[in-house]
């Protein structure tokens, strides 16, 4: 087995304190995100969407935040794909955004629900026409043979739609996470890390809590 014990580091870049939190945890979130942004990350909207299938097996993955306010957060997926699967027969999901580089983790869990053909039309048209046309070609999570299997099909489709508007495939849709708790992560020296959860109580509400490291 191959030894990881000794890799370590100090977290260093700051607190913090109940006096820094907003009563709404997204006013937090929304300045967390922009300065994710303004530090240059790479992927600052990339986020784990963890889901379970029937059986209780949980799976992860990589996606991209594509929108959020007060009614939770958006993102866009195959219909016909695992997870989308998975939200069907259990829609209670988890998010998670590992901003490593800021010493910050934000964890999020609620429950996911489609969103309307409107909302998912107006932001596949805002998608470049490649985007679109692999919309249609991948059938995602199925098995494939090769990846010319799907260059082939990317060349047939972009042929097709040549000369007009890509349609929106009736299998590609969306799903709005309607957040249950919020907690924040920052790292701090020796392991004295400040975590502090949000708990959605009504509409408007959210209980904080402190939370040992």
């Amino acid at each position: 087995m191959r030894d990881l014990s000794d890799i370590r580091r100090e977290y260093c870049q700051g607190g913090l304190r109940r006096d820094d939190l907003p009563e709404q945890p997204m006013a937090l979130f929304e300045r967390w995100m922009e300065q994710a942004k303004d530090a240059g990350l790479s992927d600052p909207t990339a986020m784990s969407v963890a889901t379970v299938d029937h059986s209780g097996q949980p799976f992860q993955r990589i996606v991209l935040l594509k929108r959020f306010d007060d009614n939770g957060f958006v993102f866009f997926t195959n219909l016909g794909s695992r997870k989308a699967k998975h939200l069907a027969e259990n829609s209670k999901t988890s998010l998670l955004f590992p901003w490593h580089s800021l010493e910050r983790q934000v964890h999020i869990t609620g429950e996911a629900e489609k969103l309307s053909t409107t909302e998912v039309l107006k932001y596949f048209m805002t998608r470049p026409k490649e985007s679109q046309i692999a919309a249609w070609v991948s059938k995602q999570s199925s098995r494939i043979t090769a990846r010319s299997v799907l260059e082939g099909k990317f060349f047939e489709m972009k042929q097709k739609f040549s000369k007009g508007e890509v349609p929106l495939p009736e299998f590609w849709g969306g799903y709005r996470i309607k957040a249950e708790t919020i907690e924040f992560w920052q790292g701090g020296e020796h392991r004295l890390h400040d975590r502090f959860l949000y708990n959605k109580q009504d509409q408007q509400d959210w209980d904080i809590e402190r939370l040992a490291p």
